[in-house]
């Protein structure tokens, strides 16, 4: 292949063939994945062997063409929207806002200031608002758009320590969390400096949500401990079995021991766009810092996260540092300078595509989308319920359901269960994942696609009936 100068690389005629080229396979990706169900999920290959397609060491000079290197990217990719991918709470991506990437990509424009991003900083502040407003928050919060819920959640909390400094008395601090909470709080925590122990733990209940009347024990337990707690971290939902905690009860509690209300909605934040489940999220208009995910129920590309705070003026306790050559005036008067509240510097114009979503697509799409995922959990635990070969962990909260294989006679049914996965991920026919309850290992599906239907739920349970005798013969053997 001939070398390839700069003016090569960033010529239009190139980039014009090269896009209409990708635009193409895509599509047909796109044709095949959503339709044809005989299409593995993924295909699947051992570590070693994938490790062994893709060269280790780099040319110097030009070794492989772009559409083609691009079009195996794709064949060997996890097919998300594949009607049978139930798997992590990770969706199949409107093809649009995938358009919108590659346009932020492309233009590649900062957001730290504004003067970098103008066009990203006012669309970045819509969207602010809009998920405050989806939450329950007034048109008096504030926030910054960050990347995924893990910063988000960090983000919150660093706020929250300069906020309630002052509460400890040269104490410890401690932050109340249940015991379902995403792990991502507890690492926040340790991140913060704060050391072993000033995550304290907090029962669920046997539908795995936060038990409020736990809370003075824990809190008590903190104190015993030598610290102060000066936080509770609701969850809305929690990862493992997508259970809303009662963030009303929480809220109370908060408010009668001047602790901060945090909610990690990252997942069931969009519950509020649903008329029917918006119920859900009752109390959460409380909280003085949310976490809101756009790419899990919104069908956006990963990551793009919302960190939204009731008072605006928390939104800039996070992160006041000063650097010439960027920043700096007082952060109380630059709203439209997102470097004041975000870890990120070269911060990249997540907004677009959700704003463009919202747009193009309308609030109810998303509604009528939320309520439907929902609605399809509710459904399909009902035919869990009907099958006497099965058992429902719990009833669905939102649109994650965990369940297991148990058939009459079977003694260790997490080794079936966790055979089942295994065999059946491997055969590309489904893609589920697993959590352990306290009855065992359960089988787990997040019902993030709109393609995927009851017929579509009626056949994973047949599939795995199917699996099912092939690795008791095994397990027997």
């Amino acid at each position: 292949m001939p070398d390839i100068t700069a003016p090569d690389a960033f010529h239009p005629e190139t980039f014009r063939q090269q896009g209409h080229a990708l635009i193409d396979t895509l599509a047909d990706y796109l044709a095949r994945a959503t339709a044809d169900t005989a299409m593995p999920v993924l295909p699947w290959v051992e570590p070693e062997a994938m490790l062994e397609r893709w060269p280790q060491t780099f040319p110097e000079r030009p070794a492989d063409d772009p559409n083609a290197l691009l079009a195996r990217a794709v064949e060997q990719a996890n097919h998300l929207h594949h009607p049978h991918y139930m798997g992590h709470q990770v969706p199949g991506p409107l093809p649009m806002a995938a358009l919108c990437d590659m346009v932020a990509s492309l233009l590649n424009n900062g957001m730290a200031v504004y003067e970098m991003g103008p066009q990203g900083v006012a669309m970045e502040r819509a969207l602010i608002k809009f998920m405050g407003g989806v939450v329950g928050f007034g048109a008096d919060c504030d926030g910054v758009i960050t990347s995924g819920g893990s910063v988000g959640n960090l983000t919150a909390l660093l706020a929250m320590r300069r906020v309630k400094e002052g509460m400890l008395d040269g104490k410890l601090p401690a932050v109340l969390v249940s015991d379902q909470a995403h792990y991502s709080v507890k690492r926040a925590v340790k991140i913060m400096g704060w050391g072993e122990g000033a995550a304290i733990a907090v029962p669920s209940d046997d539908e795995f949500r936060i038990r409020p009347e736990a809370l003075p024990d824990a809190l008590k337990r903190a104190e015993d401990g030598g610290r102060r707690a000066i936080c509770v971290v609701g969850s809305a939902c929690t990862t493992a079995t997508g259970s809303y905690d009662p963030l009303g009860a929480i809220a109370d509690f908060c408010a009668k021991h001047d602790l901060w209300f945090h909610v990690d909605a990252a997942h069931g934040g969009p519950a509020g766009l649903s008329e029917k489940y918006r119920r859900l999220l009752n109390g959460c208009e409380r909280a003085d810092s949310v976490v809101f995910d756009a790419h899990k129920m919104m069908l956006m590309p990963a990551l793009v996260t919302g960190v939204i705070f009731r008072n605006a003026a928390h939104s800039f306790r996070t992160f006041d540092d000063r650097a010439s050559y960027l920043i700096e005036k007082s952060p109380q008067e630059e709203w439209y300078n997102p470097g004041h509240r975000t870890m990120e510097c070269t911060k990249r114009m997540l907004c677009l595509k959700v704003y463009a979503g919202l747009m193009c697509y309308g609030t109810k799409f998303f509604a009528d989308y939320v309520t439907r995922q929902y609605d399809l959990a509710r459904a399909f635990a009902s035919m869990l319920k009907r099958a006497d070969d099965f058992e429902l962990a719990i009833d669905p909260d939102c649109n994650i359901v965990c369940f297991r294989y148990a058939p009459k006679g079977v003694s260790d049914l997490d080794a079936l269960n966790t055979a089942i996965r295994k065999r059946l991920v491997r055969s590309g026919l489904f893609y589920i994942v697993q959590a352990r309850l306290p009855k065992g290992w359960h089988l787990r599906v997040t019902l993030l696609n709109p393609l995927t239907t009851e017929a579509h739920l009626s056949n994973l349970l047949d599939t795995i009936r199917a699996t099912a005798m092939e690795c008791q013969n095994t397990l027997v053997n």
